[in-house]
């Protein structure tokens, strides 16, 4: 079997969710690499929906493994939280299922007390719409090699000491450059020690869990164009989030990527702040907000709508080498007299095909549109193809040949059914 890597080709929230959990009944293990709980998935079946921030979406397949990479950060606490929420629901959720690599990065009580400082500090044109919720700042950490990894929880002691090393520079800057109250590292100590131990069970070494299955089904969060190499920084996310990091970030060789499927919504949308050349502020953006259901699976903002940006996508194929573009939220265009695609950008004077490079480059852009009939037909009970409206393939074909990528999967509701 074929290995297989899900990424979101946009600004996020383009339905990765719901391909993983379908793909996932055709893999042995699922496997999360990079991000934390700023990301969402939403997942429906048989008209339920389930929203995960840390476990793979693969965890409604019974039998699955699901793994947490050393590429992602891990909030011990929201872990916990979402265990008991599918325990509940009477999902298995023991270690035999779920493991977490040792070297996963642990997102601290502090992490998330300096992401909220830093951004209340900032004047309202400076903020980068940060969830506040510790993953730069855990990251960063990672990165100065004195952050927090899972295996740690594991050595009281050890932790103990990691703590107090790290409150050493952070409370100078609560204390003199936020003006808030230094933390105690025996308090941080004690707080942590409840989720340590009970995360203990779940330690494992994940690389050797991916040697050992036949097919793995790699899972991205957040999207391309919030890479914090690739996108528009600084309004990015604070990992990498292209294909590439797959393999770093759970612990296998890029050799073993194979199938590469880039999730694309039939439109675009943006949570927080950044540029976003088709943005919408008329009644077709309202249309799809509202049509569509825009509001963040994590944070619960509303998000920006605009036109489907091939510049964006075709951006996208040439940093991620899909095999495959997956369609989503098809069925939220049906009842728009006409549709646009965004082809091309004028910057500078000048006809480009790709996003420029230079910081904030495309809040100077002008998008160059095609405009095609739209369709009137409910799409939702399509189930191939043929079930579709003619307005509605020629869209998809011009998708396709635009961004030069085969279309393999389309997506015409929320529902796991609703799928083909």
């Amino acid at each position: 079997m074929s290995n297989m890597v899900v990424f979101g080709s946009q600004w996020g929230d383009e339905g990765k969710g719901k391909v993983v959990d379908m793909l996932a009944e055709k893999a042995d293990a699922i496997v999360r690499f990079q991000g934390g709980n700023n990301a969402g998935h939403t997942l429906v079946v048989d008209g339920e929906q389930c929203i995960l921030h840390l476990i793979p979406s693969g965890i409604l397949h019974p039998g699955k493994q699901c793994l947490i990479g050393n590429g992602v950060v891990l909030d011990p606490f929201v872990f916990c939280e979402e265990l008991d929420k599918l325990a509940a629901k009477g999902v298995d959720v023991s270690p035999s299922r779920v493991m977490i690599s040792k070297k996963t990065h642990v997102i601290m009580p502090y992490h998330c007390l300096m992401d909220a400082a830093r951004e209340s500090s900032k004047s309202a044109d400076g903020k980068i719409g940060t969830t506040g919720r510790g993953i730069g700042p855990c990251y960063e950490d990672k990165m100065n090699r004195c952050g927090i990894r899972a295996g740690d929880f594991a050595d009281p002691e050890l932790l103990k000491d990691k703590i107090a090393k790290a409150l050493e520079e952070k409370n100078v800057l609560f204390k003199h450059l936020y003006g808030a109250e230094p933390l105690d590292a025996g308090e941080v100590f004690d707080k942590v020690m409840p989720v340590a131990e009970r995360l203990v069970p779940y330690l494992g070494d994940v690389s050797s869990a991916i040697q050992a299955a036949d097919c793995v089904l790699f899972e991205g969060a957040q999207g391309t164009h919030l890479d914090i190499d690739h996108g528009t920084y600084p309004f990015v996310t604070s990992s990498n989030t292209v294909t590439a990091n797959a393999a770093s970030g759970s612990g296998c060789s890029p050799r073993e990527l194979d199938r590469i499927i880039a999730i694309v919504k039939a439109y675009t949308t943006r949570v927080g702040s950044g540029p976003f050349p088709t943005e919408l502020l008329d009644a077709d953006g309202d249309y799809l907000q509202s049509n569509g259901h825009e509001f963040g699976a994590t944070t619960g903002r509303k998000r920006r709508c605009g036109w489907l940006d091939l510049v964006v996508l075709k951006e996208s194929a040439r940093l991620n080498g899909p095999t495959e573009l997956a369609i989503t939220k098809l069925d939220v265009l049906s009842g728009l007299k006409e549709v646009k695609l965004c082809v091309g950008y004028e910057y500078k004077g000048e006809t480009v095909a790709y996003p420029p490079q230079e910081q904030n480059g495309m809040a100077h852009v002008t998008p160059v549109y095609e405009t095609m009939p739209g369709w009137d037909e409910d799409i939702s009970g399509a189930r191939s193809w043929d079930d579709l409206p003619e307005n509605a393939v020629s869209y998809l074909k011009r998708i396709e040949k635009i961004s030069g990528v085969k279309i393999g999967i389309v997506s015409v509701g929320p529902d796991r059914v609703q799928t083909f």
